[in-house]
This record gives C-alpha cells, sequence and structure tokens, in this order.
C-alpha cells in the first residue's frame, strides 16, 4: 500500500473534495475536481471510476451531473477509500536477497498494518474536521435568498 501512495493520496484527496464541495445533495464535475487537485481530469478518471463501482462516490449524467458522495461523510472510511484506489492485481514488489527477505518485508508489512489500522478510524468527516481546523472554509452551497 505504502508503495503505491499517490493513487490512494488521489483517492483520499477527490473524496475529500466531493465532500467539502458537494455532500450528499450535489454533485461537483470531474474538470472541476481535477483543477482544485492540480491535476490533468484524465489521470483521476480511473480512481473516479473505481470509486463509483465501489459506491462511495455515485456518478451523475447530464449536463449538471458530476460526482456525490455514496454514503454519508462518517460512513466512509479512509481505509475502504484506500483499498479500492488500489490496484489488487498488480503484484507487490518483492525484495531480493536475504537480507531484504527476512528483515524488510516483515518490517514493510508490520508498517503497512499500522497504516492501515489507521486509515481504518479514520473517515472523510474526520477529514472534514480537519479542514475546519486548518481555517479551510466550505463553499457555500445554497443560493442567498433575499425577501422583502
Amino acid at each position: 500500500m505504502l508503495l503505491r501512495r499517490e493513487r490512494a493520496m488521489t483517492a483520499i484527496a477527490i473524496m475529500l473534495d466531493v465532500a467539502f464541495h458537494a455532500g450528499r445533495s450535489e454533485a461537483v464535475s470531474a474538470a472541476d475536481i481535477a483543477e482544485r487537485l492540480g491535476q490533468a481530469r484524465r489521470g483521476i478518471e480511473p480512481v473516479l471510476q473505481a470509486l463509483s463501482r465501489a459506491g462511495l462516490l455515485d456518478s451523475i449524467r447530464g449536463p449538471k451531473g458530476g460526482y456525490r458522495l455514496g454514503r454519508p461523510p462518517r460512513d466512509l472510511r479512509l481505509a475502504e477509500i484506500v483499498a479500492t484506489a488500489l490496484d489488487e492485481d498488480a503484484a507487490p514488489e518483492t525484495p531480493q536477497g536475504r537480507l531484504q527477505a527476512a528483515v524488510v518485508a516483515p518490517l514493510w508489512g508490520e508498517l503497512e498494518g499500522l497504516c492501515r489500522d489507521h486509515l481504518a478510524r479514520l473517515s472523510v468527516a474526520d477529514l472534514i474536521k480537519r479542514a475546519a481546523a486548518a481555517g479551510v472554509k466550505r463553499p457555500v452551497t445554497e443560493p442567498l435568498n433575499f425577501v422583502i
């Protein structure tokens, strides 16, 4: 997992972006997500599709389409997001040599286990709280309505 962190980090960033800018009611476009993440749209499309197939994101078609959360933020665990994003068919690199196989591979397994345990305790809602604590303001999602 740690060796393939770019895709995992992208998946977490996408889920946080959608939660932050759309939530469960509005949809946010893939182009807007890519722009805010500073990535190419075609680069994040495979991750968006994987998250949609897993039910973590809902994909909405049409001119006002895009993506929204598939479940409430508190029910979206980071461990599930990372597991969905990673290509499980890819064979992990195996260390060569006696020392690497006896020491490095088990150490890496321990680190990945600790990382998985920590990610299992965190949800997208926790990340939204961290954003608020860091002073990041959520955009206003409802239009202002003045009645005189």
